[in-house]
């Protein structure tokens, strides 16, 4: 196979409070695709949450992790890019992958012009958006590799 990427999957997430998007790229680390919203009745009810993220992790190999980071418009970090911190340190340790934090801001809105660009009604918006917002977030990682990644490193 020609080329210098080698093969490789990296699962992408939008972690939100009672949920978190899922994505993964191709073998070849070049398109990202949406898989499935993984949902939690409570904030704080992430058990289940982890175990899922573990059984994709494991069924698609995944040898890092881009997690999407919610800073403020203003560049500051909120209680929401605080809470991210933790669950990126969670996973590392339960993945032990790498996970990058790649800034996230306005993934919503462009996941909203997607799906209004694609029919699905307003009222529908909340079953798809956290995922498509993980195809997102992922796609942009994917696109920026060869390039300078906007990771944030801790």
């Amino acid at each position: 196979m020609g080329g210098s990427r080698e093969l490789m999957r990296i699962l992408g997430l939008d972690y939100g409070s009672k949920t978190v998007g899922v994505a993964v790229s191709d073998m070849l680390g070049m398109t990202a695709q949406r898989l499935e919203i993984i949902r939690r009745p409570k904030e704080n009810h992430m058990r289940r949450t982890f175990r899922r993220i573990e059984e994709l992790a494991k069924e698609y190999e995944i040898e890092s992790v881009v997690l999407g980071y919610p800073l403020n418009m203003d560049d500051s970090v909120g209680d929401r890019a605080e809470k991210t911190l933790a669950f990126k340190k969670e996973l590392e340790e339960r993945l032990n992958v790498p996970v990058f934090l790649v800034d996230e801001r306005l993934t919503t809105v462009e996941a909203d012009e997607i799906m209004a660009e694609c029919g699905i009604p307003r009222s529908d918006f909340g079953l798809y958006v956290d995922m498509i917002a993980a195809e997102i977030i992922l796609q942009d990682y994917l696109n920026n590799m060869t390039n300078t990644v906007p990771k944030v490193s801790f």
